[in-house]
């Protein structure tokens, strides 16, 4: 599909528009229900199991292709061939890499959960995130129909 879409403008410029019109009718769709969105309150909630929460960490994880090219062409380029042990070498940056994106993908956990707060303390919030959200998608489809068509 990428070939395709490289070498004929009409099919970029049909894909491009499709696109664009459908980020106008998002937009368009949250401005309108703006008043509708709802939080649930959490403790009416059961809490999810332990168990449940690593699985959907995993898949998540392993589903990510984020991953898989951090892994496969960027870890490699620090690896020093002739000091030995690459596998050594693969598996400690593996491990640094996993630790960073503990603490940086908690650290976005914990201020998520803050401003998921913050949020629900107001219907008049809630109202004005879904009006600037809508606002911004209806943005970006007329910029995205707007812009040129270099492929």
């Amino acid at each position: 599909m990428g070939a395709v879409v490289t070498r004929s403008i009409m099919v970029f410029s049909a894909l491009k528009f499709a696109g664009a019109l459908y980020l106008v009718y998002l937009g368009v769709q949250t401005w309108r229900h703006r008043g509708e969105l709802a939080v649930t309150d959490a403790r009416q909630r059961p809490p999810a199991s332990v168990r449940r929460i690593v699985w959907q960490g995993f898949t998540v994880g392993m589903s990510n292709p984020k991953g898989f090219l951090i892994f496969s062409a960027v870890l490699s380029q620090f690896v020093n061939r002739s000091a030995g042990h690459v596998t050594l070498q693969l598996l400690l940056l593996g491990i640094v890499c996993a630790a960073v994106a503990l603490v940086s993908d908690s650290a976005w956990g914990l201020l998520a959960g803050t401003a998921r707060d913050w949020l629900r303390g107001s219907p008049r919030r809630l109202s004005g995130i879904c009006a600037v959200s809508g606002a911004v998608m209806v943005g970006l489809g007329l910029r995205l129909a707007l812009t040129g068509n270099d492929v």
